[in-house]
């Protein structure tokens, strides 16, 4: 495929049009203000906001923690398994329509025990949702337990505990919320156990945490894959090392502005991790809150790097596949449609 050929006017049609994976999406933060005021309707919740207006207007963070915060307040309508399994259909049906075929959901269970709603009513009704979509939108998605870091580790265990009984329902675990004062040692044990059931490992670092939060990630927690990561480059043998080793950087452009990990998408690195080797992607984070589902993050940063072209778009989609836990003949397949499309591209 000659991927140089085909114009750059053509890219905006492309990245939404291309099959591709995500692999760094909180559900929880695909909640849309006008699902939060329904939900709170139906469960009689009285929010601190007068309309969706002055919801979506309070999104306004000046750094991870902010973020957090409202985030937090958001998820608390969520009360039912099927306020779960809504609030995930919602965000299948949307990834559907953006030609995305794979996902891997991340929820995060502490959030919901918290507040006394039972955990089966948290997987039920995401699990529930996954499976429909397989059925009737033909989008393959899975689940991955994230551990909140700001808690305990102890908190997490129980949490581990909790879920066993639902193993069947989820594929892996990771690590989120805020990095600060939260590093990856502090649940090295709770990772340890994930091993040992065989449970995929990922976890969140290098995004308001330093370099060597990613280096721990990946030595004290044996994580498979990074979220963010887009510090490693203060790192330069961290940044051999994830090049040689093939780990995946679950990258999320529109979040990085949002939060103030850069101070614009022009300023992004995203190019120079693709020109070093390294297994980028591209995902959304919490598209209701940081402006845009994945193919907003896709064309939001083409249009803002004018160093990517064609071919960083299929570099990119491919490595969304590449870093998928799923089996290779399904993976195998993926890279074939897209090479396909892309020969299409090339064709006209």
């Amino acid at each position: 495929m000659n991927l140089a050929s085909i114009p750059r006017q053509e890219l905006p049609d492309i990245l939404r049009r291309m099959p591709k994976a995500e692999l760094h999406i909180h559900i929880e933060g695909s909640l849309e203000p006008e699902l939060i005021f329904a939900m709170a309707r139906r469960n009689g919740i009285e929010l601190p906001y007068p309309s969706v207006e002055a919801l979506r207007a309070a999104y306004a963070f000046t750094d991870l923690q902010s973020f957090l915060d409202i985030y937090y307040a958001g998820a608390g309508v969520l009360i039912t398994e099927e306020d779960f399994f809504d609030m995930a259909w919602s965000y299948l049906t949307r990834a559907r329509e953006e030609n995305v075929i794979h996902s891997e959901i991340f929820f995060d269970p502490q959030t919901h025990t918290a507040r006394g709603v039972p955990f089966a009513a948290v997987i039920n009704g995401l699990d529930r949702a996954v499976r429909r979509g397989r059925e009737e939108l033909g989008l393959s998605a899975s689940l991955i337990l994230c551990f909140l870091r700001h808690l305990s580790e102890a908190d997490a265990l129980a949490t581990l505990e909790q879920a066993l009984p639902f193993r069947d329902k989820f594929i892996g675990v990771g690590l989120d919320s805020g990095e600060r004062g939260n590093p990856p040692e502090k649940f090295a044990a709770v990772f340890g156990r994930c091993r040992e059931l065989g449970l995929h490992l990922v976890a969140h670092a290098g995004e308001e945490g330093p370099a060597r939060y990613i280096s721990d990630a990946l030595d004290l927690l044996k994580a498979e894959r990074i979220d963010h990561g887009v510090r490693c480059l203060e790192d330069p043998a961290l940044v051999a090392r994830l090049a040689a080793e093939g780990v995946a950087l679950t990258v999320c452009p529109l979040s990085n502005v949002k939060l103030k990990v850069f101070p614009e998408l022009c300023r992004h690195n995203i190019g120079e991790l693709l020109a070093r080797g390294i297994v980028a992607t591209i995902n959304s984070d919490d598209p209701a809150y940081f402006g845009g589902y994945l193919n907003e993050n896709f064309t939001a940063i083409f249009e803002a790097l004018p160093e990517l072209g064609a071919g960083e778009a299929y570099r990119l989609a491919r490595n969304s596949f590449e870093a998928s836990f799923v089996p290779e003949e399904t993976r195998k397949g993926w890279i074939e449609g897209l090479d396909s499309f892309f020969a299409g591209c090339c064709a006209r």
